[in-house]
């Protein structure tokens, strides 16, 4: 089993839509995988028409009080399930500080589902707290979406600040260009100057595209409902990349 986290302390850039989409080729692929919707906002939840709630809320949940296989959701697609989200996840940071541990927990929980699951995707909120350190805890890879602007280029670096003075040096960190327009020459710059500045940066990257906001009407990952669109193709090459990194 490998844990995908799909994190950003940015918000607004392509995290829940990267999410979705990644699981999607996964289980496409023949891998058992599972989406956790840690967002009290409940994106994820929502492209997958589940309803996000789940009965005790967050801190049954860190306690151990109701094991993970109990909550997850079945979705429309093959091999691809949801552990939807829950307004109470935005107290999950008390939830965790006042556990033992608490950076270890999410993996501790994720742990008795190794044999149930290939992928586990972890659709994360934006920020740095007491939940992301869990997650960088738990994650096999830390997939970072990143536009190509001055302000989200700015929370790579502090990303990356954080992963070296906190010497997380397990944390595989790989940044990924998101919501691309090419027509504007301050995003080729960009992305020219940070491929020379973060090598591991993946080659594939994600357009700005109206197909990918259409997820929202159509609540389905893309590949519910167009087959051969520039953003599919886009996030098919982009999971080539992610499985070749996992290796």
């Amino acid at each position: 089993m490998k844990v995908i986290a799909v994190y950003s302390i940015k918000g607004g850039v392509g995290k829940t839509s990267s999410a979705v989409n990644l699981a999607h080729m996964a289980a496409i692929g023949g891998h058992k995988t599972l989406v956790w919707d840690l967002d009290p906002q409940g994106a994820s939840s929502y492209y997958f028409r589940i309803k996000p709630k789940i009965k005790g809320g967050s801190k049954d949940l860190i306690a151990g009080k109701r094991e993970l296989d109990d909550l997850i959701k079945g979705t429309d697609y093959a091999n691809l399930d949801l552990l939807p989200a829950d307004f109470s996840f935005r107290n999950l940071d008390l939830v965790l500080d006042a556990s033992k541990k608490p950076t270890r927990q999410l993996k501790k929980r994720l742990k008795p589902l190794a044999d149930e699951y290939d992928f586990i995707f972890l659709d994360c909120p934006p920020n740095i707290s007491l939940l992301s350190e869990a997650v960088f805890e738990a994650a096999d890879l830390l997939l970072s979406p990143i536009i190509p602007t001055t302000l989200s280029l700015r929370t790579l670096d502090q990303l990356s600040d954080f992963v070296h003075e906190h010497e997380l040096h397990d944390l595989n960190v790989v940044p990924f260009f998101s919501m691309v327009d090419r027509r504007k020459k301050m995003h080729r710059d960009i992305m020219v100057s940070l491929v020379t500045k973060y090598p591991n940066i993946l080659t594939t990257s994600v357009p700005y595209a109206s197909d990918i906001e259409r997820m929202g009407l159509e609540r389905m990952p893309l590949g519910g409902f167009t087959k051969n669109s520039p953003s599919l193709k886009a996030y098919q090459q982009l999971w080539q990349e992610v499985l070749l990194r996992l290796e």
